[in-house]
Formats: C-alpha cells, structure tokens, sequence
C-alpha cells in the first residue's frame, strides 16, 4: 500500500488544516492521523481522523499551545493493508500561521459614514 505524499500543515486564522495527496486506487483508501506536540513527545492518534476517506484533517483543536512545536503524520488502509506513515515538516502555528485581514463594511446613515470591523 503506498503511502500518503507530500503531508502539509495550513493554517488560516486559527483554522488548521492537515492535507496530503493520494494516488488513484480500485479499492477506496482510508487514513489515519496522528500528532505529536513537543511538550508530550509522542504521537497520539487525532480521533475524528481516524479511518477517514478525505484527504485533509482539520487539527484546529488539537493545538493548544501555539508556540509549541507539533508534528503530524498519516497513514494509508486499504482493506487489511495499511502503508508507513508520512511525517510533515514541523508545524509552529505562532510563526506558521496566518491571519488574514479584517472584513469591512462601509454604510452611509445622513451625513455619517458608518464602518464596522469585522475580526477574520
């Protein structure tokens, strides 16, 4: 069973996403992904991507300190088989994070300019 291939953590405005690419198969691929914070030094399996058919985690959640350095890794099962796991590079949602910038809305009420800011 191959392996998962080119495994990259995003993050836009807090929302983080593990994705990866898979080849083509007869046989429909499941994954499963798992995380390793520094601070605990070990993988742990992310349980709402556990024998998932997407080729994306959403990890949001599981990071709790953005400092904090974290790795992730996913596998491939098809049927009783199951491939290595592919390890992304590491992942600091502090510096590898982005934040995107503010909606605006703009409203004329009279003579007054009204202008909400919305936080992303």
């Amino acid at each position: 069973v191959p392996s998962p291939m080119q495994a990259v953590v995003t993050s836009e405005n807090f929302k983080t996403i593990l994705r990866w690419q898979y080849p083509a198969m007869p046989e429909t691929p499941r994954f499963i992904v798992e995380i390793k914070p520094y601070n605990v030094g070990y993988y742990k399996t992310v349980s709402t991507c556990v024998n998932i058919s997407a080729w994306f985690c959403d990890i949001s959640r599981e990071i709790d300190d953005i400092f904090a350095s974290h790795w992730l890794r996913v596998k491939a099962v098809v049927g009783s088989q199951q491939s290595e796991y592919v390890e992304t590079n590491e992942f600091i949602l502090q510096k590898h994070g982005k934040i995107g910038p503010p909606k605006l809305s703009l409203s004329r009420h009279g003579d007054k300019i009204m202008v909400d800011i919305y936080h992303p």
